[in-house]
């Protein structure tokens, strides 16, 4: 579906345009098109590929969808593939966007997510002295968009992540615990799909052999890849304090375990003492003089509790019950 057909002429916007004359606007010095598809078909891609030219093996990928995130070289244009992140309700839903970039043309193509860009279009047409470096400058907006959108959900990961910390130490269920730290594992597993690629597809567009319709932008994009060494960053360490509360957890399962252990052994002693005085009188052999003697039962009851009382105070001074 076609989103959106605008010519631009020297950073202004000249108007919505018919997708079937963006030919003739190529063409024209100093104009710059950008054109917005949104689960675009391969007829749709078809045509796009005749009316700008794209590359085949581009065009082949954007059909696909579900690739890699990337940024692939074809002659004097680029072709991008960059992952979005959502956070809805607690969930992360990825998208993707494919940018096909030209000397004077932008076109991408948004699949699988809701949020557009008409944010990065309503910033750039604000700005008509750097719109004005061409598709480059609108690349960069577009790719520091998307970019962006990777903080809140770390910073959300972040707060699931403080929250299930409490939950650790409160005496929670454990396996209930277990299972949130390894869904947060999983997102930042995901999150680092997205943005570790990213990270070093972008250091080709600030530094060495930059592609021309770069050229004019460096430093934007030197700003982009900024963000993403933070990003991964804070992704990698993220999944240290996951992995390490999964070990937290674990230890206070085997502490909780060992401190019921030592309390049915604590019970078991007091329950032993009485039992094997009781049983030693049990065995009723003809030479036990005590068998016949007036106090001997109070005499063994007496002995049961005491030894029972002193054993229990010191267990419990131990910490055993």
């Amino acid at each position: 579906m076609l989103v959106s057909c605008v010519a631009y002429q020297n950073g202004k916007k000249l108007g919505d345009i018919d997708k079937k004359d963006i030919s003739d606007y190529v063409r024209r010095p100093g104009c710059l098109l950008w054109v917005a598809l949104y689960e675009a078909d391969p007829d749709e891609l078809a045509e796009m590929q005749r009316e700008f030219g794209l590359h085949e093996l581009a065009v082949e990928d954007a059909s696909h969808g579900h690739q890699r995130p990337k940024i692939e070289e074809y002659g004097d244009s680029l072709f991008a593939v960059l992952h979005t992140v959502d956070a809805e309700g607690g969930d992360i839903k990825f998208g993707e966007v494919d940018v096909f970039v030209g000397p004077n043309y932008l076109l991408s193509v948004r699949s699988r997510t809701q949020h557009g860009f008409a944010n990065v279009r309503m910033r750039c047409e604000r700005e008509p002295h750097l719109l004005r470096q061409g598709s480059g400058f609108v690349f960069y907006a577009l790719m520091d968009s998307v970019v962006d959108r990777y903080f809140p959900v770390l910073d959300a990961v972040e707060d699931e992540l403080e929250h299930v910390e409490e939950r650790i130490f409160s005496g929670s269920s454990a396996r209930s615990n277990i299972e949130s730290l390894y869904a947060l594992k999983q997102k930042l597993m995901t999150l680092k799909h997205a943005a570790g690629p990213l990270l070093e597809a972008s250091s080709k567009l600030h530094g060495g052999r930059v592609p021309q319709v770069c050229a004019k932008t460096q430093d934007y994009y030197r700003d982009v890849y900024d963000h993403l060494i933070r990003i991964n960053q804070s992704i990698d360490s993220l999944r240290d304090m996951v992995t390490t509360a999964i070990s937290v957890n674990l230890s206070l399962i085997t502490l909780q375990e060992n401190e019921t252990t030592r309390r049915i052994a604590a019970y078991a002693a007091l329950v032993a003492v009485p039992t094997m005085i009781a049983g030693v009188y049990g065995m009723n052999f003809k030479n036990m003089p005590e068998l016949s003697w007036a106090y001997g039962y109070p005499l063994a009851l007496s002995i049961m509790a005491v030894l029972d009382v002193v054993l229990f105070y010191r267990l419990r001074n131990a910490g055993w019950l």
